[in-house]
């Protein structure tokens, strides 16, 4: 099989996997089977493609042309080698996963979570290998509306309002900025074609750069750039794995990452880092990050508290791409990747303490470690890794996010990054601390605690049994794989260090 060939049913796969499982979805074993089955084939595809762009190749495939110059093309760069590699790899994990928690949950509608979930694979592999803006537009549309009823899920009346907010915001902010940029990019230019140095340098003068970077990052609603950020707390109603599905899969990081791509390919580094614009949004991030981090502080539902680190993590990558140097591109690029294992094993954990425990407020874990052990130990694993501490990947991603940012002269987002860090301790080794370290409250939690949280059942409350009691067993080798990837991250960063210099240029 060719590159070429090995783009195209990379995009085709999950939607072909999608329909096989809506037709299989009267046996739950032959339909989690095709899940994993379609998983482990897209992920194949996928590696296949690294070999060339690891070689310096960008393959390419044009699906067909609408306008002179402007097609439905696919071109896969090291940047979105990155992103489809990730999604495509921790969508089996989370298919893994999601056997494990769909059914101790008793959820309803699991042929419909699965099918959607491989459409949403779909997109953020379309998104990932984007030849121009249209095309990932496209597929960045697609995502969002194919993850509105993952969203919305449990049908409750709070799940519904949830899923307003998650689709107005996102629809909102990209139809009135990213696709006004967009089309106002094309009217300048005459291409929207990603091209290694940007296409806008000596195209536009200092004010229209300056609304057109603003517009494509407010644009970018999946980045949840404050104070386009309320939809991902929102979301937190929804079932773990779509938890999961939303902070380290595909969403938010397709947001991210299109915000990187728009930086280095559309706009330029060296441009971005001529327009005044590029600073004010820069300490926008820092202050995302440091906003965000103090409310995750005071949540006492877990969900809710990783739901609004993630919002000051991504922040992390906007900074990376605001920077405008060499070495804060590619610690935002890593960063991706480091985040994606180190969130998705902290919203694993999560998931399996609702399944096992029937607990989601933080100040009833106090013990859950003597209980469950591995999951608490996976928990502190993935918070080493956020924070970034050694011998965790976290720690190579903000190391050169602080080098970049030494490298554009700001000391301040240096000591954002450090402040942040300390805050990170602060809120996420809470857990796995009281978790191993202080005695068992041994009660039921209050219903009233949980009204606004979807994935606690309250017909199960009931107190934590004595013993080690874990999750099952699917959910527990899925927080091995991605707790472990955490690990081997930190030792063998070089694959995506390669990559993101190569994003860099020659």
């Amino acid at each position: 099989m060719s590159v070429e060939q090995a783009i195209f049913f990379s995009i085709l796969t999950p939607f072909v996997g999608s329909v096989l499982i809506v037709l299989t979805g009267s046996n739950p074993n032959l339909r989690e089977t095709v899940a994993l089955i379609t998983g482990a084939v897209l992920f194949y595809l996928v590696a296949s493609i690294y070999p060339a762009v690891a070689g310096g190749s960008t393959p390419s495939v044009t699906l067909f042309e609408m306008l002179p110059g402007l097609a439905i093309v696919f071109t896969v760069e090291p940047l979105g080698m990155i992103f489809a590699g990730i999604a495509s790899f921790l969508w089996i994990v989370t298919s893994i996963y999601s056997i494990g928690y769909m059914r101790g949950h008793d959820e309803r509608n699991q042929t419909r979570f699965y099918a959607l979930f491989a459409v949403a694979i779909g997109a953020a592999v379309g998104i990932a290998f984007a030849g121009n803006m249209l095309t990932l537009f496209i597929f960045y549309e697609v995502l969002t509306i194919s993850t509105f009823p993952l969203v919305t899920h449990h049908g409750t009346p709070e799940a519904k309002r949830a899923g307003r907010v998650y689709l107005g915001t996102l629809l909102g902010t990209s139809i009135a900025f990213q696709l006004t940029a967009i089309i106002w990019t094309w009217s300048l230019v005459g291409t929207l074609d990603f091209t290694q140095g940007g296409i806008l340098d000596g195209k536009v003068g200092g004010l229209t750069a300056a609304v057109l970077l603003g517009l494509y990052v407010f644009g970018i609603g999946k980045a949840a750039l404050m104070p386009f950020h309320r939809w991902l707390p929102a979301a937190m109603v929804a079932p773990t794995p779509v938890s999961a599905l939303l902070h380290a899969v595909a969403v938010v990081k397709a947001g991210v990452f299109t915000v990187l791509k728009v930086a280095v390919y559309i706009f330029g580094v060296d441009f971005l880092s001529s327009i005044e614009a590029s600073q004010w949004l820069l300490y926008l991030a820092a202050a995302t990050v440091l906003i965000a981090s103090l409310v995750a502080m005071k949540q006492d539902n877990l969900k809710a508290r990783l739901a609004y680190s993630t919002i000051s993590q991504l922040s992390y990558i906007v900074i990376g791409a605001m920077l405008a140097s060499d070495l804060g591109v590619i610690g935002g690029g890593m960063h991706i990747v480091m985040h994606a294992f180190g969130k998705i094993t902290l919203f694993f954990c999560a998931g399996a303490y609702i399944v096992t425990a029937h607990k989601t407020e933080i100040s009833h874990m106090r013990g859950i470690g003597q209980t469950m052990p591995f999951t608490t130990l996976a928990f502190l694993i993935g918070s080493l890794s956020i924070i970034g501490l050694p011998p965790m990947g976290g720690l190579w991603s903000k190391w050169y996010l602080m080098l970049g940012a030494l490298e554009a002269g700001q000391i301040v987002i240096v000591a954002v990054l450090v402040v942040s860090s300390l805050l990170n301790v602060v809120y996420l080794l809470q857990i796995p601390f009281n978790g191993f370290f202080s005695t068992s409250l041994n009660n039921p939690e209050p219903a009233a605690k949980h009204n606004h949280d979807a994935d606690h059942d309250h017909s199960h409350d009931r107190e934590q049994s004595q013993g080690i009691r874990e999750a099952p067993v699917p959910c527990l080798i899925a927080i091995a794989i991605s707790s472990t990837g955490c690990l081997v991250l930190f030792f063998y960063p070089g694959p995506v260090f390669d990559l993101m210099r190569l994003v860099m240029g020659p």
